[in-house]
């Protein structure tokens, strides 16, 4: 967006921690041997996975043998990164289209799900219903960064500063948003226009009473921007 000409003010709705405890996370992995699957639906989980990985002295070649899915190209560039090879990425970037993708491919099989502490059970539930064996495993947790509360009313109370575009990439980043500010922020003329990653996002903006402007048909960050610029191009066109 720097390069577009927009000016940039970041404030994290989430922060990244390591989990209540890696006990279940080092079980799976002392135990790969027992999976045909194991699904990524982050960066973050990549990292933090591989993280763990490198500490249990472990290397790729104890993943090599699973077949892997990711929930979308950032994902599995990441995975990518590390030297493994990604059978499944799905033409939509949510847990839905992740359990389409496998629909055929994991009756009686046993699939590892690593991801965030608090996350949404599409896939574990719907795959569950598919005849898969599934395990669920925390690399990491998000949880609210309060100093951001400071940041956030600083450059929403400040009129000549006020953002025209508020970006939430997740669902997390919406609830996290909600806790520190509450809804009332929505109230300021003029408000910044909300612009959301994709659906999921949307759907929890709509949840919570709060409006979505903008939403990116391709849910990824380049999505989104695009998405930003359309909308901005179109504004700027009309008379």
């Amino acid at each position: 967006m720097r390069k577009l000409g927009a000016e940039i003010t970041e404030i994290p709705f989430i922060e990244i921690r390591p989990p209540r405890s890696f006990k279940p996370l080092d079980s799976a992995l002392k135990n790969l041997d027992a999976y045909d699957w194991l699904i990524l639906t982050s960066v973050n989980g990549v990292e933090a996975l591989w993280d763990r990985i490198e500490k249990k002295h472990l290397t790729r070649k104890h993943l090599e043998q699973l077949k892997l899915a990711a929930i979308g190209p950032a994902t599995m560039k990441a995975i990518e990164a590390h030297g493994l090879k990604v059978n499944v990425v799905p033409r939509q970037y949510v847990a839905e289209a992740v359990v389409r993708s496998l629909q055929k491919r994991v009756a009686g099989k046993r699939v590892l799900l690593v991801r965030a502490r608090v996350a949404r059970d599409v896939i574990p539930r719907e795959l569950r219903k598919l005849g898969a064996h599934v395990d669920v495993v925390e690399a990491y947790e998000t949880v609210i960064p309060r100093s951001s509360r400071v940041r956030l009313l600083a450059v929403l109370g400040n009129s000549k500063g006020r953002p025209q575009v508020i970006t939430f990439t997740s669902s997390s980043t919406v609830r996290n948003f909600v806790t520190l500010l509450g809804k009332n922020v929505w109230r300021r003329r003029p408000r910044p226009l909300v612009a959301a990653i994709g659906p999921v996002t949307s759907a929890t903006l709509r949840e919570l009473g709060l409006p979505v402007d903008i939403e990116a048909r391709r849910y990824t960050i380049p999505g989104l921007i695009r998405a930003i610029v359309e909308t901005q191009l179109a504004a700027s066109a009309t008379p």
